[in-house]
């Protein structure tokens, strides 16, 4: 698991320019985590940073789901890799059956599609979410997921 993990990562922070650079350390207390924002999660969320955006516009963030929490409706310009490393949970695309995603499985969400993500309302999720930008943008927000949409089969 931790090997998908970090291959994904270090394939998306290589693909910039191959010029030699110095290796920079980011200390796992300067990525402060925040509580996800009601504007974009409903639910509990905790959001972690694992690296700013400064290769390639790529990101990547830690996202912890309580039961019942999940993300808001939104598309990625370029897609978007959720690798599961912890607990069960949902993600749906808009118009297709929500799917069981467990710790193991990866996701991969293509550019523009309309989706939603978290924990199932009985048990918590952890993921990691890995997206590149488009003109700075790396998400388009949308309504909340209704609880008719989250517990419908």
């Amino acid at each position: 698991m931790k090997h998908t993990v970090f291959t994904t990562l270090a394939a998306l922070s290589i693909t910039g320019a191959a010029h030699a650079q110095s290796v920079e350390i980011t200390h796992h207390e300067d990525r402060a985590g925040m509580i996800g924002s009601s504007e974009t999660f409903t639910g509990t969320a905790y959001v972690s940073p694992v690296f700013a955006p400064k290769m390639n516009d790529v990101s990547a963030g830690e996202v912890t789901f309580l039961p019942g929490a999940r993300s808001n409706w939104h598309t990625h310009p370029a897609g978007q890799m959720l690798v599961i490393t912890h607990g069960t949970g949902w993600t749906q695309e808009r118009g297709h059956p929500r799917q069981v995603i467990q710790a193991g499985d990866v996701v991969w969400c293509p550019p523009g599609v309309e989706h939603w993500h978290g924990a199932t309302d009985t048990t918590s999720l952890t993921h990691y979410a890995i997206q590149a930008g488009v003109d700075g943008a790396a998400v388009t927000w949308g309504g909340p997921v209704s609880d008719a949409e989250y517990l419908q089969d």
